[in-house]
């Protein structure tokens, strides 16, 4: 299936500038309510179900014999046309 991406951004940000990003992106998930990104002239609204599944990952990409990239990686993810994900491949914890 191709992938469109609907909304790119991307710059350096301090710890507490992304904290305060992802305390936006929370507090609209608890209420309940659609999620608006923009960054300039561009936006995009999305308004996730109850259950989306949410995906984390932490990827190292780079040589094995040198230094890479290291990223960790957060994503809700839903189908267009359904409610909400019924999957669960266990119990998070982030300490």
């Amino acid at each position: 299936m191709p992938e469109e991406v609907l909304f790119k951004s991307e710059s350096a940000q301090s710890r507490d500038e992304i904290a305060s990003y992802l305390r936006s992106v929370a507090e609209k998930l608890e209420q309940g309510g659609p999620i608006t990104l923009k960054s300039g002239a561009e936006s995009v609204t999305m308004d996730p179900p109850a259950r989306p599944t949410f995906e984390v990952k932490a990827e190292r990409e780079g040589p094995t014999d040198g230094p890479g990239e290291l990223s960790i990686e957060f994503e809700l993810e839903w189908d267009e046309n359904s409610k909400g994900g019924e999957g669960n491949s266990g119990s998070l914890e982030i300490e």
